[in-house]
């Protein structure tokens, strides 16, 4: 008897078991169907051996759809991660153009900015510079004349002085 509910418990002939591990792939399982049985139960113990394969057959196919349907769910699992993993890379990709576009934009517009500046700079220089050109003519023309000016004043003073000196210096003489 006591082989007999060891016999119960061990697979029917051919059946293969395998563990559900993350990094084990799970194959079906394969087994035999059991036998159809007799019409006639000859004992009640065969009975009852029968309604244990029945049960136990039951199990192992209830156990291996139990597998497929985890395979099934890892399998999905695996693919949605791998779609948001591509969606994560696109938005990446995105945002990175985006920046760069932005940032090259920003560069442009700050060169154009810079190159007008420059130029502004360079119409205001020789604006000045004209400017300082004449101021400078002007003065020089201005200081110019104003030399001719007292020069002329200082020889009409010499002059005079030296016509007043002769005329004094001719009383006396005389």
């Amino acid at each position: 008897m006591a082989d007999q509910k060891k016999g119960t418990k061990k697979p029917s002939a051919g059946a293969e078991v395998k563990s559900n591990t993350k990094s084990e792939e799970v194959k079906p399982v394969v087994e035999e169907t059991p036998k159809p049985v007799e019409a006639e139960a000859k004992s009640p113990l065969d009975e009852v051996m029968m309604q244990a394969e029945k049960a136990y057959a039951a199990y192992m196919d209830a156990e291996r759809q139990v597998a497929k349907a985890y395979h099934e769910n890892e399998l999905q699992v695996a693919k949605a991660y791998k779609r948001a993993e591509a969606q994560a890379q696109r938005s990446y990709d995105a945002a990175m153009a985006q920046a760069m576009k932005d940032r090259d934009e920003a560069l442009s517009k700050a060169l154009q900015a810079r190159e007008n500046a420059m130029r502004r700079a360079d119409e205001a220089f020789k604006n000045t510079e004209e400017t300082a050109r004449t101021a400078y003519e002007a003065a020089i023309q201005q200081a110019q004349a104003a030399r001719e000016g007292n020069i002329e004043k200082a020889w009409k003073v010499r002059d005079q002085t030296i016509e007043q000196a002769w005329q004094i210096y001719s009383k006396i003489a005389k």
